[in-house]
């Protein structure tokens, strides 16, 4: 009943300056990410609500050599239907099939993945999330071909394939010693249909509201 997000959502994407430049000339040509270690499994990543997480996040990559200009491109999206893991019925959905998945490595002796950290984060949050994206990426396949298995057999599937995935994280160690606020907390969400996202868009940069009314002061008519 509750499943479908109806409401719209801010996002913002962290990238090259010409990757935006590009998405605002031609919007249907998206690019998704498909890395292993993706958090939320495959797909165009937003920071929601998020101008700042993102943008630091394209400085993060410049340091690291991965970009040359840190850029941030805003967008409206339309979650549909959405696997959200701050719902407690889609992380059991997601633990029902990490234990298929677990059940068939075992089966043909072979090793899952590991979430692992990176030597330069000393926060230790296992930014390499290889067995968080393969567990994701495993419950979508799977509800993908039953959906193509129903379809074939009767015409249509009790099962839905999901438009995108939203999850919150904590990050990036405590915002001050002792507590348990963490620096880069923050909501991602990874789309996954592309139709879910409405609209690409510059950001604007903040003005002074008093400062601006001052310039723009009319006026007044002499009585």
């Amino acid at each position: 009943m509750y499943d479908v997000k109806p409401n719209l959502i801010i996002g913002f994407h962290g990238c090259e300056a010409s990757v935006r430049d590009s998405l605002l000339k031609n919007p249907n040509e998206i690019k998704i990410s498909q890395k292993p270690f993706d958090w939320l499994g495959h797909g165009l990543y937003f920071w929601e609500n998020n101008y700042e997480r993102a943008l630091q996040w394209a400085h993060d990559k410049k340091e690291r050599g991965a970009i040359k200009e840190p850029a941030v491109i805003g967008a409206v999206l339309y979650l549909g239907y959405c696997c959200d893991f701050l719902d407690r019925k889609y992380i059991q959905l997601l633990t029902k099939y990490f234990d298929l998945m677990e059940g068939r490595y075992k089966k043909l002796q072979r090793e899952l993945p590991s979430n692992k950290d990176i030597a330069q984060d000393i926060h230790k949050d296992k930014i390499m999330r290889h067995l968080d994206c393969a567990a994701i990426e495993f419950m979508h396949a799977e509800i993908f071909d039953q959906v193509q298995l129903d379809i074939k057999a009767r015409g249509y599937s009790d099962y839905k394939i999901f438009d995108t995935t939203r999850g919150v994280f904590t990050e990036g160690g405590p915002a001050f010693q002792g507590a348990g606020l963490f620096a880069k907390s923050h909501i991602q969400i990874c789309v996954r249909n592309p139709n879910c996202i409405q609209g690409f868009f510059m950001p604007r940069s903040e003005i002074d509201f008093v400062k601006w009314l001052e310039q723009n002061k009319p006026v007044a008519e002499s009585l």
